[in-house]
């Protein structure tokens, strides 16, 4: 249990220490100019190896690059992350397109066209009551 609470307060850290280093710090164009959101961080039980989830509001084709070019600068965003906080050893990063915002819009726009179905054919109702 300890550790499951030492794993979420070092989530933490790195989440705030790494929204620093992408709004301050990076030089990339690509990621200045789009809006990015770190969504979730997985982290290993030994602390060695750190998934970080990104979300942006890009199109697809460009998140793509959003997230080659974090990972291109992933060794300058470990080392920056090595000087701000105190720990042993930083993990091994890995960014991921996180596309939770993507699925859920899908889903909102399923439900939109259901709704949208279901008005329609309840106004058929109504005219055929209305013309019997």
């Amino acid at each position: 249990m300890p550790n499951n609470y030492r794993i979420a307060k070092v989530s933490s850290l790195l989440k705030k220490e790494l929204t620093l280093i992408l709004q301050n710090d990076l030089e990339n164009d690509l990621l200045r100019s789009n809006f990015i959101n770190i969504s979730k961080i997985d982290l290993t039980r030994d602390l060695q190896f750190c998934k970080i989830y990104v979300t942006s509001t890009a199109e697809k084709e460009i998140r793509k690059e959003i997230i080659e070019n974090l990972n291109l600068a992933k060794n300058f965003i470990r080392h920056t992350l090595g000087k701000r906080i105190e720990m042993r050893r930083v993990p091994e990063i890995t960014f991921k397109d996180d596309i939770l915002l993507e699925k859920g819009s899908s889903v909102l726009k399923i439900l939109e066209e259901l709704k949208n179905k279901n008005q329609n054919q309840d106004s058929k109702v109504e005219e055929n009551n209305v013309n019997s």
